[in-house]
């Protein structure tokens, strides 16, 4: 059974990327969550190694593909690209997860529940969902795993995986955070936003526009996201209210 799942993980990694593993253990190390008691190492080590090639195969890209861009808008969009929740994606997109080895309590209801918050937000929630980092994790071990079995090339690494990583966030698609979303937008057409914090109490964090209740965001696993959630309610209602569809710059 065992052998049967490694060989599914092989057939799947090299028709998504290409990539043939000279060293399959390699791949299967990419694929064995930390919580697995078993003899196999796990892809702890790896996604922090992942997440750091990565990032400079990124960067690589954005720097000659946007010569214009400042050092500022490279950093924003490539934090965009590298995020839990853009890899996270990359998972589910693949799924990557069916073939990782993990004990973790209500893994597939946490996939489920991530896959089904994407639908609202097609390419980025920007704060608004909360990933099972354990997706990104994924992804991070398997650059990982390649770029070490291609005895570190980063230009083999990268034609590996360069259309997984699709659709990448461009500096034409890349938004505004929807905090400073709101504050924007509201600060334009000389409207006062006060967003008030009730997480403690109700998990909520409220929008105030003019001292009227315009929207809440509600979550119960993480403070920053029950903000968002909230400002992105409230530039919803904002806009929609306003006398001329005034809009905020996304880039």
């Amino acid at each position: 059974m065992e052998e049967q799942s490694f060989q599914q993980r092989e057939r799947l990694v090299e028709e998504i990327t290409g990539y043939k593993f000279k060293n399959p253990d390699l791949l299967h190390q990419a694929f064995t969550h930390p919580s697995v008691p078993q003899n196999w190492a796990s892809n702890d080590r790896m996604e922090y190694l992942g997440d750091s090639v990565l990032s400079l195969m990124i960067a690589k890209k954005h720097y000659f593909a946007y010569p214009d861009l400042s050092s500022k808008d490279l950093t924003d969009l490539r934090s965009i690209n590298v995020d839990t929740e853009k890899l996270a994606r990359v998972a589910i997109k693949y799924n990557l997860h069916n073939h990782l080895r993990c004990q973790i309590q209500s893994f597939n209801e946490q996939v489920e529940e991530f896959r089904s918050a994407t639908l609202e937000y097609p390419l980025h929630s920007y704060g608004c969902i909360n990933p099972p980092k354990v997706l990104a994790d994924i992804v991070e071990a398997l650059i990982a795993a390649i770029y070490i079995d291609c005895n570190f090339s980063i230009d083999i690494t990268w034609q590996a995986v360069k259309d997984m990583l699709q659709p990448l966030i461009t500096p034409e698609t890349l938004e505004i955070q929807p905090v400073t979303k709101i504050m924007q937008l509201c600060q334009k057409n000389k409207l006062e936003i006060n967003i008030v914090d009730n997480w403690e109490e109700t998990r909520e964090f409220e929008c105030f526009v003019d001292g009227k209740s315009v929207a809440k965001g509600k979550s119960s696993q993480n403070k920053d996201t029950a903000k968002n959630r909230a400002a992105y309610n409230a530039y919803e209602q904002v806009i929609e209210n306003l006398p001329m569809k005034t809009t905020v710059k996304d880039h």
